[in-house]
């Protein structure tokens, strides 16, 4: 039994077997074949070997034809390990003694082999580790043949086990079959763990290096709840994790009954609860969990997996369906296009290539470089604005010159749909995230210029610590309980009240119980989350007074560290709600 630990980005539990996505479209099972076809298998890997080495014979030639024999010498040197009688026998016998299909012993000695050399802790020896690797998947190719994209048509219910996964990947799991995922790399607060969340796939990151130490086929526990990953677990540890499964069945069977209860302290003070999304059909996971609207559409994900962006009417017609999902009276919040950074397309200046693309031409700054391509969202977010509570957001905005551009651009759509003999909503308010330490300093002056803020907390933290949100090496920096980040947060929440707007949170942070009684505390009266945190958050707001959230804000504002405030916290959290709190 292997043991991991990362960070826990969507909660559950989940017991498949694994797929390991690293092995570049080749798929290997957990797969045994009958006694009477060991030496037909056995054949089969011979021949697979075979044309392995002739593979590596002609990456040799072609190598060192090209670049020199040094390089050359790389290949020649797969090609030997390939042919190497030892290996091969300690494959074949796999095979023989205990009836794996030739793929799983393969990938099971292959692994082995790797995850040794990685025992060492010396570079030289990484990199023969993933020579190794490539060997595997060479070999592997020639047993199993070339597939598509293992992420598609699956079969069986797996857990997913990759480096990393890109947005767009996460977005196209299918649920019903990938029971959850975990990865090398990642943070809590990256574009990755966000989609976990709202597809409620159980999942761990930054787990580091760990996919040496399993094969395809294994079973894998995944805890989102603890950031665990535990590969072959052992029939003790199994059982425990299935009672735990059934309790957690239970724990959400009890918050369902608050879906249709107002989210009011039981001094009846009422918050409204609002649900981040991604996809238009999103909108019912929103109100079976009793959201009060939506107070973060991300819009990017329409312009992500295409060739060309999404034109005025689809992005209108994708607008119309959440407002229809979420029936009169709700709000929605339409975040413009926050696109760069970890969210890439092919469509419009994106500059892929920037040296450090969370601090270059990203979100607003994108849109303002390519305003025919702002303009048919904003014509889009319009049109659609008599149909529902519409609002519009403004994402990244770092500097009042910038604000004040967006709203001129939209007085610009506006003139020319009225041109034209649209209708649309002319009181719609706009409003701006408040997600860089600029603008939260500045938030005063910004607040004269809106109707509202939204605290978008993952990239604030990034920003105001200086840590990538998805980068594992330095996710203990990343921390939503930091004193600077409590402290800007207070100030934008100071601003709003003085010029009397709106404010919400709309980042992970909101969606965390244990900042549940701060943020109250410090006098949000708006949270917007993933949807499934929606019923626990519920949960804790009706089950305090303001007074004592205002209470523990007041002491958290003490304390001079991140670990206290966190630890001060998660105490008081779970005196009031223990099932959702874990060590």
């Amino acid at each position: 039994m292997e043991l991991k630990r990362g960070i826990p980005v969507s909660p559950g539990v989940a017991i498949a077997t694994a797929l390991v996505v690293e092995t570049e479209g080749v798929r290997i099972q957990r797969r045994t074949v009958d006694k009477s076809l060991v030496a037909t298998e056995i054949d089969h890997l011979r021949i697979a070997l075979t044309k392995a080495s002739a593979d590596a014979r002609e990456n040799q030639n072609a190598i060192s034809a090209k670049l020199g024999k040094q390089y050359g010498a790389i290949f020649a040197a797969h090609a030997l390990l390939i042919d190497d009688p030892e290996l091969v026998r300690e494959i074949e016998q796999m095979i023989a003694q205990k009836n794996y299909s030739a793929e799983y012993a393969v990938s099971l000695v292959m692994r082995r082999h790797a995850k040794a050399l990685e025992s060492m802790n010396q570079p030289i020896f990484s990199t023969r580790s993933s020579d190794i690797l490539d060997i595997e998947k060479s070999i592997l190719k020639h047993l199993v043949g070339e597939q598509g994209d293992p992420l598609q048509n699956l079969q069986e219910p797996v857990v997913i086990l990759a480096h990393d996964l890109t947005p767009s990947q996460t977005a196209n799991l299918n649920p019903k079959m990938v029971y959850a995922f975990a990865t090398e790399a990642g943070g809590k607060a990256s574009h990755t763990a966000i989609m976990a969340g709202v597809l409620e796939i159980p999942a761990v990151v930054g787990l580091g290096r760990f996919l040496t130490q399993v094969s395809g086929g294994d079973e894998v526990i995944v805890d989102g709840n603890r950031g665990i990953v535990i590969v072959n677990p052992d029939p003790e540890t199994r059982e425990r994790y299935l009672v735990l499964q059934k309790q957690s069945v239970s724990f959400a069977r009890r918050l369902d009954e608050l879906r249709d209860l107002p989210a009011a302290t039981k001094d009846g003070t009422r918050t409204l609860l609002m649900g981040n999304i991604e996809f238009p059909q999103e909108g019912p996971h929103c109100t079976d969990r009793g959201a009060d609207g939506v107070g973060l559409y991300r819009t990017e994900f329409l312009y992500l997996n295409k060739t060309s962006e999404p034109d005025e009417n689809e992005q209108y017609e994708a607008y119309l369906a959440v407002l229809r999902a979420m029936g009169p009276g709700k709000p929605v919040v339409i975040r413009t296009m926050d696109l760069g950074a970890d969210k890439l397309f092919q469509v419009g200046d994106n500059h892929p290539h920037e040296k450090n693309p969370s601090l270059g031409v990203r979100s607003i700054r994108l849109c303002l470089r390519n305003l025919a391509m702002f303009k048919t969202q904003l014509r889009a977010i319009l049109r659609a604005s008599p149909f529902g509570d519409v609002r519009i957001m403004f994402p990244m905005v770092s500097t009042l010159m910038e604000l004040r551009q967006c709203k001129m651009i939209l007085a610009d759509v506006k003139e020319e749909l009225e041109e034209e003999g649209y209708a649309y909503n002319r009181k719609l308010p706009v409003g701006t995230m408040i997600e860089v330490p600029s603008a939260a300093l500045m938030a005063e002056e910004m607040a004269k210029e809106v109707n509202f803020f939204s605290i978008g907390t993952n990239d604030l933290i990034q920003y105001t610590l200086a840590a990538d949100r998805t980068n594992e090496n330095v996710a203990s920096l990343y921390n939503a309980g930091d004193p600077a980040v409590v402290r800007l947060i207070d100030r934008v929440i100071q601003a709003a009240f003085k010029h009397s707007i709106e404010v919400c949170v709309c980042g992970e942070m909101s969606g965390d119980p244990i900042y549940t009684m701060l943020l109250l505390g410090l006098g949000l009266r708006q949270l917007s989350m993933t949807p499934q945190n929606i019923p626990e958050i519920k949960k804790i707001i009706r089950s305090i007074t303001i007074e004592e959230a205002k209470q523990v804000a007041q002491e958290a504002k003490r304390f001079e560290t991140a670990r206290d405030v966190n630890n001060y916290l998660r105490e008081q959290t779970r005196r009031i709600l223990p099932e959702v709190v874990v060590n």
